[in-house]
């Protein structure tokens, strides 16, 4: 298969075989991020801008290194460094960065449906690195990733979703993600953060955790997101804690080789405890080394670049 796509803004519109296909070709170029030097050519002479808007730190580095992997010239731009903070709109900020002869323009914003807005209008290519509560689609690849690679496969893997669905780019990508990949998806949390419409896209709801950490072969813990709430959805910390935080005894639940993920920033002592972050089956930090090896990947496909030279560029057996 060949990627046509010009923008990656969503995991919603792409076919299971468009993700396989990013999974594959980043399976190839994680041999890369091993290597002494870790660097290949397939992206010299272009220009990559990262617009962030709202802030982040493991997102904008991953990006920011993934494009200097490949060797292209990398440019990182917030919003207190923008012309927006003096009330330039975001599509004269962006129309302005590709007259500078942008190839790419990857965006993290407040807004859902940003990055489809600026990819309709741009002729560079736009990633999507955040938007509002939308989507986060090189995040639920890089999940996917990490699933398949621990557990040889995606499809009738039961993945377990827990905390605040409501407000979660992750979460509508994760779900997207899995369910097109054949996955069984439960959704848990109290029901002002997962209400019960999330049926509708193909995942089950449950508000006991106890009940299905037994059957769970991936627990992906989800941070409250204060930010994006305009109230406060549970009555106390302590009763979130007590009733979907994953604590120390309530990891025994699981099975012996469960998979505990978070996107992170990880609120330790809330949704999960810090022994179960730190223990032997959380896979938190391979994701962020994934991550890299996934956005290489996206940035290399909507180049143009193909699996065939694919294994030109890294040596891989594909």
């Amino acid at each position: 298969m060949i990627w046509t796509r010009k923008d990656l803004v969503g995991i919603r519109e792409l076919s299971a075989e468009e993700i396989t296909l990013v999974l594959d070709t980043a399976a190839s170029f994680k041999s890369i991020l091993s290597r002494p030097i870790k660097k290949v050519p397939s992206l010299r002479g272009k220009t990559v801008v990262n617009l962030f808007i709202e802030p982040s730190t493991r997102t904008r580095i991953s990006f920011e290194l993934a494009a200097q992997r490949l060797s292209a010239d990398v440019i990182s731009i917030s919003k207190e460094s923008s012309s927006i903070q003096k009330g330039e709109t975001l599509k004269d900020t962006a129309l302005n960065l590709q007259a500078l002869n942008a190839d790419f323009i990857i965006l993290r914003h407040t807004a859902a449906g940003s990055a489809q807005f600026l990819a309709e209008r741009l002729k560079a290519s736009v990633i999507n690195a955040g938007d509002g509560s939308h989507e986060h689609p090189t995040q639920a690849l890089l999940d996917t990733f990490t699933m398949r690679e621990k557990l040889g496969q995606v499809g009738g893997k039961h993945v377990v979703i827990v905390g605040d669905i409501l407000y979660s780019r992750v979460a509508r990508s994760n779900i997207w993600a899995l369910t097109k990949l054949g996955a069984r998806v439960t959704l848990v949390g109290p029901s002002t953060l997962v209400p019960e419409m999330f049926k509708q896209m193909g995942v089950d709801v449950s508000r006991d955790l106890d009940a299905v950490l037994p059957e769970a072969d991936v627990v992906n813990l989800l941070r409250i997101q204060h930010e994006r709430q305009q109230k406060t959805m549970f009555p106390s910390l302590g009763e979130y804690v007590s009733l979907f935080g994953l604590t120390t005894a309530r990891f025994r639940k699981c099975k012996e080789n469960v998979l505990i993920m978070h996107p992170g920033p990880m609120n330790r002592g809330v949704e999960i405890a810090s022994d179960v972050a730190d223990g032997p089956n959380s896979v938190v930090l391979e994701q962020v080394t994934n991550g890299l090896a996934v956005r290489m990947a996206v940035l290399y496909l909507l180049s143009g670049g193909t699996m065939a030279e694919t294994s030109a560029v890294t040596g891989a057996d594909l």
